[in-house]
């Protein structure tokens, strides 16, 4: 029993979608580029002379255009370098760990090349091991290279959408809000459907040489999603250790000794700051995504290709995880028009509630697309893998298990929200918090975070819950691609946040009107609380993905039942559970120490440049930059080794119990974690900026920059520095890689693991 879409249909849906998502990528990025940056660009950006006068107060506007200009290029060459920097790092990384990958499958049958029976299409014959590992091997590299390559594009739209969106808020904030959202839609559609079509083309050429064999092509495509995360991981906590040494050094020495604005070009960690918001926020943000959406995608294929879809070879049932993710596309392509062709943005206040709205439009359009498609690509009725025995499932099942996902991941957004935006009640408590001083605003702080993760905890745990009695493991696999499949339109809100604060830095650092300032301010403020929606996301997403590529993992090591009875799998589970503390700790301390060096730089800059605080002498940005660069790149290998090699240690010396153990462990103390931190430090920088915009008579009264409050308030933001973007983000990275590195070495674990308990 076949759906309705038939095999050469779903054939040319799925590239021209993804075709089309690029497509429409391109287009944005041309709008963008009308904006010019050189001082003689077309009659003055399209307005008259007196409309610059009124605005700038005077300024010579060629000046300010040209001063734009210089200071995006330094921007945009800092985060280029050090990208290049890490990358070269990565590329050792990722041909020693292909190695590794091959090796180890390679010996599961002792490198014969000869057919072996399927280990559950019973009766007949599959590709020897050796091609498993070759596959394998192969779409690690292809996952890894796809990811280094959606965070780099990121980091050079966003470098150059920056000075542009400072030039168009000269025009007003609606102008200025257009540019910053659709650089960010351009990364967000380049990366869904590069994603999308790398891994179709990928399973296409790999079916040259598996032919028949399902089960043996989609266990090595689960590679690609190795691939995909491993570099997210490095990307992210080497951009997170850049950004955030950059900016506690810029904020406390700046801000708190000296008393100056941020961003002021007088400070010497300034444009590292403004680098680190690239390489961070923008390069790892978008790698790490990359590196869900890849791995939902291999989960559910993977449990599809061991159920009824896979033996009896339904094309089309086969490929609708990739279906829903064409559907996505072209959703957040009608939900982007939203945004930037049919409503304009006249007004400070209408910003936040814009982004909201794209969530929303995004989810109930995808509700109206998971429908069309569960109808026309899945069979009426089916069987799934259920841990060794078969379920029957309906296709409206299904329909239900993608919308669950979907829905749970607004319930997470919107509690982000709530918990860290400055127009409701808990952060705005944080802020009153700061007037009887830092320690308070720490307290606060610190229980906010806490709190807010019980929302999102629930709403997980109902998906969890829906979806597996629905459709077994398949059916959680799929709730996360749900969650997942409005990915351009998350990355583009959140790829917004980064270029808006960078925006605003280029305004300080050339000296325009503080009318200009306030509007980037107010674009920056919505971006903060969009970035810990988009955090929210990445982090729900991967508690999904990875209890998807738990039961694969469980399913291909043979284990029968994970009983936490047992001693084997309790030590794990207590492990597990450690694992991020332990990796936090690493974090927080390399941030720690990269800010140190940067705090005495700036303060020897301060101390030994004669007229820098007058602002007639230059300070040297290339130290800050330096000290940034080489910190991040050496801090990221011990983070990044012990979640790499966990799963390897685990699995060889203690078996496939243990490790089962071990990540249940780190999954459900992970995901609390990374909540908690993420929107401590969101909330801490929001109530910051509450003080100073002081839009409010209670604002007011905490204010202004400079007062004792505000001085707490800056505290606050530093200590949340590190847990919102460096630890939070990359805890989420830690419980998906260990998932999916487990289920590429299952085959090896399962025939040589548990070496000590052989012994013992």
């Amino acid at each position: 029993m076949m759906g309705m879409m038939g095999e050469a249909l779903t054939q040319v849906v799925i590239p021209v979608a993804a075709l089309v998502g690029i497509g429409f990528a391109l287009l944005q990025w041309l709008l963008v580029s009308k904006v010019k940056l050189s001082a003689d660009s077309d009659i003055n950006n399209g307005y008259s002379d007196s409309l610059i006068e009124e605005e700038e107060e005077g300024i010579d506007h060629e000046d300010v255009a040209v001063k734009c200009s210089e200071i995006q290029k330094a921007i945009s060459v800092g985060a280029t370098s050090f990208l290049f920097t890490e990358y070269r790092y990565l590329g050792i990384f990722m041909v020693v760990f292909a190695a590794i990958i091959f090796l180890f499958l390679g010996s599961v049958k002792g490198f014969s090349t000869k057919s072996e029976p399927c280990t559950y299409n019973t009766g007949s014959l599959c590709k020897p091991a050796l091609a498993n590992a070759l596959f394998s091997t192969i779409a690690f590299l292809l996952g890894a290279l796809t990811s280094v390559f959606s965070g780099f594009l990121g980091m050079k739209i966003a470098t150059y959408a920056n000075a542009r969106t400072t030039l168009e808020a000269r025009k007003g904030i609606g102008k200025a809000f257009i540019v910053a959202f659709r650089s960010g839609a351009v990364m967000g559609f380049l990366l869904a459907a590069s994603g999308l079509l790398v891994l179709y083309v990928s399973i296409h050429l790999f079916s040259i040489y598996y032919g028949d064999d399902w089960e043996g092509l989609y266990e090595s495509i689960t590679g690609y999603g190795l691939g995909g995360s491993s570099m997210a991981l490095f990307g992210r906590v080497g951009g997170g250790i850049y950004t955030k040494a950059a900016d506690v050094g810029a904020d406390l020495v700046g801000k708190v000794e000296r008393n100056i604005p941020e961003d002021d070009p007088r400070n010497p960690a300034v444009i590292a700051d403004n680098v680190g918001d690239n390489v961070g926020d923008i390069a790892g943000m978008g790698s790490d995504l990359f590196g869900s959406y890849a791995e939902s995608s291999c989960a559910a294929l993977f449990v599809a290709s061991i159920s009824s879809f896979g033996i009896s070879h339904d094309y089309t049932a086969m490929s609708y995880p990739l279906i829903i993710s064409s559907m996505g596309i072209v959703v957040c392509l009608a939900t982007t028009l939203f945004a930037t062709d049919f409503v304009e943005i006249k007004n400070v206040s209408e910003i936040e509630p814009s982004l909201k709205k794209q969530l929303l439009i995004s989810t109930i359009l995808m509700t109206a697309g998971i429908a069309i498609v569960s109808f026309l690509a899945l069979p009426s009725e089916f069987t799934l893998f259920n841990f060794g025995s078969t379920k029957t499932v309906r296709n409206w099942h299904l329909f239900f298990c993608v919308s669950i996902g979907l829905w749970a991941g607004l319930v997470i957004g919107y509690t982000t929200e709530y918990y860290t935006s400055n127009a409701y009640s808990p952060v705005q408590d944080v802020a009153d918090s700061c007037r009887t001083g830092a320690a308070t605003n720490v307290i606060f702080g610190l229980a906010l975070g806490y709190k807010s993760v019980i929302i999102p905890i629930f709403a997980i745990s109902i998906a969890i819950y829906v979806s597996f009695s629905m459709a077994a493991m398949y059916g959680i696999a799929v709730a996360a691609l749900g969650m997942l499949s409005t990915i351009a339109t998350g990355l583009a809100i959140d790829a917004y946040g980064p270029i808006s604060d960078n925006a605003g830095g280029i305004a300080e650092m050339a000296g325009m009107s503080h009318k200009i300032r306030q509007r980037t301010d107010a674009l920056d403020a919505a971006g903060n609380t969009t970035a810990a929606i988009g955090k929210g996301f990445a982090i729900g997403s991967a508690a999904l993905v990875s209890l998807a590529l738990f039961g694969a993992f469980v399913s291909r090591a043979g284990i029968e039942t994970v009983d936490v009875l047992t001693p084997k799998v309790f030590i794990g589970l207590m492990v597990g559970a450690m694992l991020p503390y332990w990796f936090s700790a690493m974090t927080m301390k390399s941030v720690g120490s990269a800010a140190l060096k940067m705090v005495e730089e700036v303060r020897r800059q301060f101390n030994t440049i004669p007229g820098l605080m007058e602002g007639r002498a230059k300070p040297d940005y290339a130290t800050c930059v330096k000290i940034s660069t080489d910190a991040s790149l050496r801090e990221m290998i011990p983070p990044g080794a012990l979640v790499m090699l966990t799963p390897l240690i685990a699995g060889t010396l203690f078996g496939v119990e243990t490790l089962a153990g071990v990540l249940a462990g780190s999954l459900v103390s992970g995901v609390q974690v990374a909540i908690s931190a993420s929107n401590t430090g969101g909330a801490w920088d929001n109530a910051k900026k509450y003080i100073e915009a002081g839009a409010s008579d209670h604002a007011r009264t905490l204010g202004p920059k400079g007062s004792d409050p505000h001085k707490a308030a800056v505290i606050g933001d530093t200590i949340g520095d590190p847990l919102k973007d460096t630890s939070g983000p990359s805890l989420n990275i830690l419980i998906k890689l260990m998932a999916v590195e487990s289920l590429v070495f299952a085959p090896f674990f399962a025939t040589h693991g548990g070496l000590l308990f052989k012994f013992l």
